[in-house]
């Protein structure tokens, strides 16, 4: 008799999980059934931004279509919630009344957008309640708020100064509206990059028509718009931002409750093993967002200084890859088969990208020591250990800035701004822990003019293009020589470019490449 899955929550991470779940259905080998809150199929949130300044459409950003899974014999249901989970019965029980049972459970919940607590919105997380001109920007109807207001040329107000806000901003500026980032600290990005590359950063950011309000601190929401709209964001020095939609991007937080309502152990995400699976209970799973790798072994090495979940859609994907073969197996040859799987990789330090018209930023690792900044150079120098290395370049009035922190060579950090093709190699070097070049200068070059028609790292095929699906460029080569031609048939073929969108332009750069190449 085949196993019952049931999948809680339909986006990008469960979309790849029934994606290769699929041949199993197919055979019978699995019976699978989707439970999505919202009233359409998984599609890439990552892309909204896009979506909302008009640059892509519902339709390209679609990652799964609830009719044609259904011909493929999964159970799709839609604009229906999970209301409780009977552990006991192995029951879940849906807002409209019915029950599905099911031999295991994916908790795929994801995340949900942190709404400050400001005066004039309601921040309680089970229904936040927020008035006209006020968004997040996390599904299509949040795209749809902004849209508007660009299309409109209206005065936008962005919350916060992660990667989402800024690019959210700078498009919106680019499309014609009026944009104001809205920060802590000096800096955006305060938290990941360093005081020089941010002062770089924000001045780039202000060359591509955006405002900058830095070192400010919300209090409240004004609403003396048209029908009691939004109208300003107010600040704690008595001043205000004035503008017409309000932005809210204030980062995430991992939708925990159902699994905390039937008893799991959860901490930021829910608590799962390196097999996925949840403690004290092995029918029920959890993947993406949602989900925190921190194994109940006070031993474990690999767990010891692990974090919450990452927020980044390349490693939701790789825990589905690995979590759909291992049901699978579960199903097909038993418990003590699928327990000899090999455990999930660990997950390798994140690199952040920022790619704007005129803007590009990569960071990853620790960047915040200074080259003379001895007690933190010192960190870590214990039993032989050498010291950390700082090698840092900074050109302000062009918008650049390079910083390299290594030990015994090999990168433990890196922020490179207005420097795409270092950027690249950089980021090359970091995922492959390889050693620098005694010369860091040598890096610097791949900037310089007579590589601007080079490509720094075009010949290195091994190299990843796209970080999000774990696509190289030889694959993307492939694909190309096989036909593909633009960049949806080559995501289409390989995956790649179906994340966060960053390497659009690589892309593009590798199909170009090929068909000079062939015209000459």
């Amino acid at each position: 008799m085949s196993e019952r899955i049931v999948v809680v929550g339909f986006g990008p991470v469960a979309a790849r999980l029934v994606d290769e779940l699929l041949p199993a259905v197919r055979t019978g080998l699995v019976q699978l059934l989707v439970v999505g809150q919202e009233t359409e199929a998984a599609y890439n949130r990552v892309m909204v931004a896009e979506l909302g300044v008009g640059r892509t459409t519902a339709g390209a950003l679609a990652m799964a279509d609830a009719a044609e899974l259904e011909a493929d014999g999964v159970k799709v249901r839609l604009g229906v919630k999970v209301k409780r989970i009977d552990r006991a019965r192995q029951h879940v029980v849906l807002s409209d009344g019915t029950t599905e049972h099911y031999d295991r459970l994916v908790f795929a919940t994801g995340s949900r957008p942190v709404i400050p607590n400001l005066t004039g919105l309601n921040p309680d997380p089970a229904g936040p309640v927020l008035p006209a001109g006020v968004t997040t920007l996390r599904d299509l109807k949040d795209a749809a708020v902004l849209r508007s207001a660009v299309a409109d040329g209206k005065r936008v107000v962005v919350l916060g100064g992660g990667v989402l806000g800024l690019e959210t901003a700078l498009a919106a500026a680019e499309e014609g509206a009026q944009a104001t980032v809205v920060h802590n600290g000096p800096f955006p990005l305060g938290r990941s990059i360093d005081r020089g590359s941010g002062a770089v950063l924000t001045n780039s950011l202000r060359a591509g028509g955006v405002r900058m309000a830095g070192n400010a601190r919300s209090t409240g929401v004004e609403t003396a718009g048209p029908g009691g709209s939004f109208s300003a964001l107010l600040l704690d020095d008595g001043s205000a931002i004035d503008g017409d939609l309000l932005v809210l991007s204030c980062g995430v937080r991992p939708r925990i409750e159902l699994a905390e309502g039937c008893g799991l152990p959860v901490a930021s995400g829910i608590l799962v093993d390196h097999h996925l699976r949840t403690y004290h209970e092995p029918h029920m799973f959890a993947i993406g967002d949602c989900a925190e790798v921190r194994c109940p072994d006070a031993a474990c090495v690999d767990c010891r200084n692990a974090t919450g979940p990452s927020g980044l859609v390349g490693p939701g994907w790789r825990q589905a890859e690995w979590l759909a073969e291992y049901l699978v197996v579960l199903a097909r040859d038993g418990q003590d088969a699928a327990d000899a799987c090999d455990p999930l990789p660990q997950e390798k330090p994140g690199v952040v990208v920022l790619k704007a018209r005129g803007i590009n930023l990569a960071v990853a690792g620790d960047n915040q020591a200074d080259p003379w900044d001895e007690e933190l150079l010192e960190a870590g120098a214990v039993s032989g250990r050498p010291r950390r290395q700082i090698s840092q370049w900074a050109d302000p009035e062009h918008g650049r800035y390079v910083k390299m922190t290594t030990r015994g060579g090999v990168l433990e950090g890196l922020v490179a701004v207005g420097m795409p093709r270092t950027a690249a190699e950089l980021v090359v070097l970091f995922e492959r822990s390889s050693e620098l070049p005694a010369d860091r200068s040598l890096l610097l070059r791949l900037d310089g003019p007579d590589q601007l028609d080079a490509g720094a790292t075009s010949n290195d095929p091994h190299r990843t293009v796209c970080r999000c699906a774990g696509v190289s460029a030889a694959s993307i080569e492939d694909s190309v020589v096989e036909g593909c031609s633009t960049v949806g048939e080559v995501s289409k073929a390989t995956r790649a470019g179906t994340g966060c969108g960053g390497c659009h332009e690589d892309i593009k750069g590798i199909i170009e490449k090929h068909f000079q190449a062939a015209a000459a």
